[in-house]
């Protein structure tokens, strides 16, 4: 059942035994667990089903560090910001849970293995079923060429599956819609987790309509699922037990923010022939009905030996040159240049092979772990949304040991090509100690209410569940106390599925 809360009675009460406060890709998984179960779910909306300009401008707010688009990163309506997900799927990878003595403030309190189980049926939910990320005998018989094996030790090949990708509020909203225990609560503002006097458990949500009517709600069970920022903004806005904010005793509530630095035009390799470059190494593939292309990684090995953060890189043919083209511009004179050393027995015999290409460039883009740091941060602005709530001030920092990582994988690639005989790569980010001007995010938002074992390292614990607060979980990237370098949002759903079952059992005693 889906209720508009601009439609009910001011001052209306909203009963259930689970409230879920917002129907991203992690919102909508949960209440999706529960959906034709005796358990009452409530699940909390801010927007309605369409894109709205005045909604939009609720996630306004300021740039304290790197400049970030903090409205254009989100989208507050059903479904959340699946609404504009590329579909990119791969699970992290297994160092990426370990505790690394190379990275500050790494580890999660269960490994790889823990949440194995919910990424085959994450890949369901996400519509690639079955995952093949690292099996390449499956895309070498697909795709009907021979993949070539890793020369230097340093690269490995992964694959990364493409969702259609799934829209979870069109793809799941019928069946929610079905589901007799099920409520959907649109244009539904949370403004306020009230709490104990103590702050040792939740009593209920006031909510706030732009139509400017207020409601209460009281669940059982909460479930915050409102993004990397949203979420840590909400516990820093619901101070009324706790003036530092709700699950903030150790002022952690909004430190560690990560996002993946995604990098271009930091190399170009020259390909001299395309058969030295298979197919998925360059564009998507459609395999079985789903696509499919291979990611070039950094393999464990490596970032042990260099003390390095994880990475992808993927690539696409950009620019192919016929023998004899004039050059436009200084960079096509290089590339030309480059291809002729790469072959040049080319240069010669151009003329007699005038439909044999000079060579192709290969453009490589690049998204990087970020190391924690808790001075990049979610704090509250000063300033105001039209529902009189602080808005968010985002102070996004890289450090050193990113900028190196990146450095030190952008040689290891170029050695990987050349060791295969792929193409040749021209280095163009400078090892300087600063960060190139381009660097920008790939609207992932991490870290923020981090998962730790210990209430002095995390806002979480293993289960999600806010330290020192008995019926309070968060749900999404920002439990992720590392981000690794996979896109999170299959990551998002396998923690949901761990979390729907975590909560059944508690809500079945």
């Amino acid at each position: 059942m889906f209720t508009d809360a601009r439609d009910l009675p001011d001052r209306s009460l909203v009963d259930a035994d689970l409230a879920i406060i917002g129907a991203g890709p992690a919102g909508i998984t949960l209440a999706r667990a529960f959906a034709s179960t005796r358990t009452r779910v409530c699940l909390i909306e801010a927007g309605g089903f369409e894109r709205d300009e005045a909604d939009q401008d609720m996630y306004a707010g300021t740039c304290a560090g790197i400049d970030y688009p903090l409205v254009a990163s989100r989208l507050r309506y059903f479904g959340g910001s699946s609404n504009h997900w590329g579909g990119f799927c791969r699970p992290l990878d297994a160092i990426d849970f370990e505790r690394r003595d190379w990275v500050p403030h790494s580890g999660w309190p269960f490994a790889h293995e823990m949440l194995a189980p919910y990424y085959e049926k994450a890949c369901d939910l996400v519509e690639i079923a079955p995952g093949r990320f690292d099996d390449r005998a499956y895309w070498q018989r697909a795709g009907g060429e021979a993949l070539p094996e890793p020369a230097t030790g340093r690269i490995r090949m992964r694959y990364v599956h493409f969702s259609p990708p799934t829209r979870f509020g069109r793809r799941y909203r019928d069946e929610l819609a079905a589901a007799g225990n099920v409520e959907v609560l649109l244009h539904a503002n949370v403004a306020h987790i009230r709490s104990s006097a103590d702050a040792r458990s939740v009593t209920e949500l006031d909510i706030r309509t732009r139509n400017d009517r207020r409601h209460r709600l009281r669940a059982s069970r909460y479930v915050l699922a409102t993004g990397g920022l949203e979420n840590p903004r909400l516990l820093l806005l619901s101070d009324s037990a706790n003036p530092a904010g709700l699950g903030n005793d150790h002022d952690l509530v909004g430190r560690y923010f990560m996002e993946h630095p995604h990098l271009s035009k930091f190399a170009e390799t020259i390909v001299v022939a395309l058969d030295r470059l298979p197919r998925i190494y360059r564009k998507q593939m459609l395999v079985d009905g789903r696509h499919g292309q291979a990611a070039f990684n950094p393999s464990a090995q490596w970032l042990r030996e260099g003390r390095l953060l994880n990475a992808t890189f993927m690539g696409g043919i950009g620019t192919t040159y016929a023998p004899g083209e004039p050059p436009a511009d200084p960079r096509d004179e290089r590339r030309q240049r480059m291809l002729k050393a790469a072959r040049p027995w080319l240069g010669e015999h151009s003329a007699a092979a005038p439909d044999v290409p000079l060579g192709h460039v290969f453009s490589l883009g690049c998204a990087c772990e970020q190391a924690p740091n808790p001075d990049s941060r979610v704090s509250l602005a000063d300033d105001v949304d039209a529902l009189g709530l602080r808005r968010i001030r985002l102070d996004w920092r890289l450090g050193e040991q990113d900028r190196r990582s990146i450095v030190a994988h952008v040689r290891a690639l170029a050695q990987e090509l050349g060791a295969l005989g792929i193409g040749r790569t021209r280095i163009e980010i400078p090892d300087d100690g600063n960060w190139p001007a381009w660097v920008d995010g790939g609207n992932h938002h991490m870290g923020t209410t981090r998962m730790h074992d210990d209430p002095r390292q995390g806002v979480v614990d293993a289960d999600c569940r806010v330290h020192g607060i008995d019926n309070l979980y968060v749900a999404g990237s920002s439990v992720f106390p590392t981000s690794g370098a996979a896109n999170p949002t299959l990551t998002i759903v396998a923690l949901a599925l761990r979390l729907a079952d975590h909560l059944a059992e508690r809500l079945s005693r």
